[in-house]
């Protein structure tokens, strides 16, 4: 079982030095909290600058996935230069 705080004004907790010493979490960093049934769950969150967002949407993810399977496989091709792969996707 884990540690027990006291919920304080305003609703605040403070995390166990024994809880946060098993999570890589910093001061001023974020955490999301949701509720999960009587359970009260606080989870850090990684904040990625907004012109990053496209690699980690759950479409890119796949593709990259996808591609990292197909490289393991050996299913690739290995071009010469640009103007050979351009000629092979008929660019």
């Amino acid at each position: 079982m884990g540690a027990t705080v006291k919920v304080r004004e305003k609703y605040q907790v403070t995390i166990p030095e024994e809880v946060r010493g098993k999570i890589p979490l910093k001061v001023g960093e974020r955490v999301e909290v949701t509720a999960r049934g009587n359970e009260i769950i606080i989870r850090p969150v990684v904040e990625i600058p907004r012109e990053q967002a496209w690699f980690w949407s759950t479409e890119w993810q796949k593709q990259v996935s996808q591609s990292i399977k197909d490289l393991e496989r050996g299913k690739m091709k290995v071009f010469k230069s640009v103007k050979e792969a351009r000629k092979h996707f008929g660019d």
